[in-house]
This record gives structure tokens, sequence and C-alpha cells, in this order.
């Protein structure tokens, strides 16, 4: 089922604490461009037929990334991407929509993301795996 674009940024306004809906879908925006470069192939697709149509463009249609990046460096790269963002704000920024993300895919998608992205992610997703 596909969340619609008012609830997915409802979500990600009351769990990263911002003040507007601009704000809310300026992070939604920056996030899931990156997290587009680092998830591939169906999973992807998958994610994509979850999500608001115009954030389904953006996952598909992501930014290019040269490698996969650790959570910290996807942190440090969404920061660069958001002006006036520290690493800190980052951070808050990138659990609010993935872990909105995460509740639009569903457990067994968000594993199979999990899969495809450098251990620590699970974290950001709100998703901590156990041992």
């Amino acid at each position: 089922m596909v969340m619609r674009w008012e609830a997915f940024l409802d979500h990600v306004k009351e769990r990263g604490g911002y003040e507007s809906t601009e704000e809310a879908a300026r992070a939604a925006r920056t996030v899931l461009a990156m997290l587009g470069a680092h998830v591939v192939g169906e999973v992807r697709a998958e994610l994509a037929a979850r999500l608001p149509e115009e954030l389904a463009l953006i996952l598909v249609n992501p930014l290019q990334a040269r490698e996969p990046l650790s959570p910290e460096r996807f942190v440090r790269a969404t920061a660069a991407w958001i002006e006036g963002a520290t690493e800190q704000t980052a951070a808050w920024d990138v659990s609010a929509v993935l872990s909105v993300a995460a509740d639009a895919a569903g457990d067994e998608l968000t594993r199979r993301i999990l899969l495809q992205l450098p251990a620590g992610y699970d974290l950001l997703f709100g998703h901590p795996q156990r041992v």
C-alpha cells in the first residue's frame, strides 16, 4: 500500500521535530535521494512502490554514489546537501526519514533493504538488528 504524501510528511515532521512541512519535505527529498544511490534493483523498486509518487521518483532517480557509504559517511554526505545542516542535525533528518520509510516498507522489505547496506544502517532505520 502506498503511503500518501501528506501522511509521510506528517510522520517525518513529527519524528524530526520540524516546525514546518517544508522542512520535513526537504529532509525527505534529500535523504531518499541519498538512499536511492545505495539500494538497487527489485528492493529499490519495491520501496518506491510504497512511497508517495514524488518521493518514489527521487528514490529511483538517485544521486550517484561511487561506493557504498558507511552510516557515518551517509550522514555526513546528507549534511553536505542540506543548507545549514550539521552532522548532528543531518543524523536527525536521516533517522526521521528512514524510520518513516521503514514503516512504509514493512519489516520484510526493510530487512532486505538493510541487507544491501553496510552494517549500522539498522539504527538509522529505527530497526536495530539482534545479534
